[in-house]
């Protein structure tokens, strides 16, 4: 059907799958819709260490395990409405007859961003274009899976474009945050932060700007950003293929540090590279982890990235880690970064490098009028600007608003030819060999740099048509190809964490003018996002994944020891 009738095959497309999701829910057994017993409880809580070995010697069965997860997708479901695709009953066939239960991950259930490929399931990425094509094999990424044991239960939450930190589209609606609903549980990986915040064990999302990590900072769980090349990406769907600019990269996420690092160092082990040609051969190097914990740390921080200063919550929660490491005898130092590649010069490059295609790509595959994100709409407005207009409204938010830094994000925002991007690439590759030399040169040296995840707590939902550029805390390593891992820290207080005076006075005072910091500021409210987690970024350099779990773990054990109220209490299952 030609536009703009096609409206109508959207919503009948729409109609269909949430209908399709609905029947699966209602069609499981009587086991999967009980309330959590002593055994499910037992089972979430296990060390993960522990629930191999019992599934490996026989005592305990996969698919039990597997039943007690798929309790914890219903409710979850019910809750926040993070899950996409279904994969039970098939998961319970998997774990008798597919999944390799002698494999390092035997027995674990594993969640799945909507982007990956499993047999027998659409890959619709909230498009309703993308419905109606299941795949008829298993991805590499989820035959890899297999092989070490886990079994896939669900597909969860993102946004159409996946270029967003909410997790919202037409096609299955707005996922919750888990803490509390009016908020976005992150994105573009928001499914996974909710239903691993509500109890589910591991999960699998990509990152480009952010899209692990935002939503385990807003969901209250724990992420490893990858290098490229260290974790498989192939046998999988995104919204923008072809796009190497800033490439995405698939990485783990989990319910806690523990999970997180033993499926990071058991898919690795599994040698990735046997089934994904993108993987470099490079075998888990235990005795780097272990080293970092042993000793006692330079660490820099990054308390500000120029662009949005944190908010009170986020700065409390920095500054509560700044006082646990320190109290714990590591050196903690305010950095300066690279003067010629500061945070908001990679910023406007690595924008630049994402959207070269003039914000074209992932607004192709929706039918007309298919709701878009917020936040995606305004940079395809400023993408398809004719240039002298868009110069004129940089002169515009230049000179009048006086507002320097939107305005450099404008001016250069637009579709881009062969010469031109490869001009982008070469100042990505001098951006990274800068930081490089600046980090190997005295006085730096750290171990790791430890900032934000983003300057607030969870948006709610919508906001992003406000604060769609503020991303600078993790777009930032995704330029540099570091490798960037998050943890919980505490939860927003609504006295501790409320702004004295409202919030353009605030950022006036803190000599901030520009609408990227305005644009998220202005949905900052300590009372109602009291509750919500904050959450603190580790960063490590290129490659480094043992490294930065190591000193992840060196922070939380911090945290434990010396912050008020010790490290962060998950949400317990009920």
């Amino acid at each position: 059907m030609f536009p703009p009738f096609d409206y109508f095959t959207y919503l009948r497309v729409r109609d269909s799958k949430r209908k399709e999701r609905a029947a699966r829910f209602a069609a499981l057994g009587p086991e999967y819709h009980a309330p959590f017993s002593a055994f499910d409880k037992t089972v979430v809580n296990k060390p993960i260490q522990e629930l191999v070995q019992e599934v490996q010697q026989g005592s305990l069965a996969a698919v039990d395990v597997l039943r007690t997860y798929g309790k914890v997708a219903v409710k979850a479901q019910e809750k926040t409405n993070c899950i996409t695709e279904l994969l039970l009953p098939e998961a319970e066939t998997w774990a008798q007859s597919e999944v390799n239960l002698k494999g390092p991950l035997a027995g674990v259930p594993i969640s799945l961003k909507d982007s990956l490929q499993v047999k027998g399931f659409d890959i619709t990425l909230g498009y309703a274009r993308l419905a109606g094509k299941p795949y008829k094999e298993d991805g590499p990424m989820v035959r890899l899976l297999k092989d070490a044991g886990a079994v896939p239960y669900a597909k969860t939450a993102l946004p159409i474009t996946l270029l967003s930190f909410e997790s919202a589209n037409g096609l299955w609606g707005h996922c919750l945050n888990p803490h509390v609903p009016e908020y976005s549980p992150g994105g573009s990986t928001g499914g996974e932060g909710a239903l691993l915040a509500l109890g589910g064990r591991i999960g699998i999302g990509s990152d480009v700007a952010g899209s692990v990590r935002v939503p385990a900072a807003w969901s209250g769980i724990y992420s490893l950003r990858c290098s490229t090349g260290r974790w498989p990406k192939a046998g999988v769907n995104t919204s923008m293929a072809g796009q190497e600019g800033i490439a995405s990269v698939f990485s783990p996420m989990a319910r806690t540090l523990n999970d997180l690092s033993y499926f990071t160092e058991a898919l690795i082990g599994m040698q990735p590279w046997k089934y994904d040609y993108t993987v470099h051969p490079i075998a888990w190097r235990k005795d780097e982890e272990n080293e970092v914990k042993e000793r006692k740390l330079n660490i820099g921080v990054m308390s500000n990235d120029g662009v949005v200063p944190p908010t009170p919550a986020i700065e409390r929660a920095l500054a509560t880690t700044v006082a646990a490491l320190t109290a714990a005898g590591h050196t903690v130092t305010e950095i300066a970064t690279p003067a010629t590649a500061d945070p908001f010069t990679g910023l406007d490059l690595a924008s630049q490098l994402l959207n070269s295609d003039g914000c074209y790509t992932f607004n192709s595959h929706r039918y007309t009028f298919e709701p878009s994100d917020p936040g995606a709409d305004q940079l395809t407005r400023i993408a398809n600007l004719p240039r002298p207009l868009r110069y004129l409204y940089y002169l515009f938010v230049r000179y009048i608003k006086r507002d320097a830094k939107g305005a450099a994000l404008i001016r250069n925002f637009s579709l881009k030819n062969g010469a031109e991007q490869w001009k982008l690439v070469a100042r990505r590759e001098a951006f990274r060999a800068t930081w490089h030399q600046w980090w190997d040169a005295k006085p730096q040296q750290y171990d790791f740099i430890l900032c934000p995840v983003n300057a607030t707590p969870a948006l709610p939902h919508k906001a992003m048509h406000d604060a769609v550029s503020s991303c600078g805390y993790t777009f930032l390593w995704n330029l540099l190809d570091y490798t960037a891992g998050v943890l919980p820290v505490g939860h927003v207080d609504p006295v501790k964490d409320a702004l004295v005076a409202p919030y353009k006075t605030t950022l006036k005072k803190l000599g901030c003018n520009n609408t990227v910091a305005r644009g998220a500021w202005k949905h900052y409210n300590a009372q109602k996002m009291a509750g919500l987690p904050t959450a603190v970024q580790v960063v490590g350099r290129r490659w480094q994944e043992e490294k930065v779990l190591g000193y992840m773990s060196v922070v939380e054990d911090a945290l434990d020891r010396y912050a008020e109220g010790g490290k962060y209490t998950l949400i317990e299952i009920d």
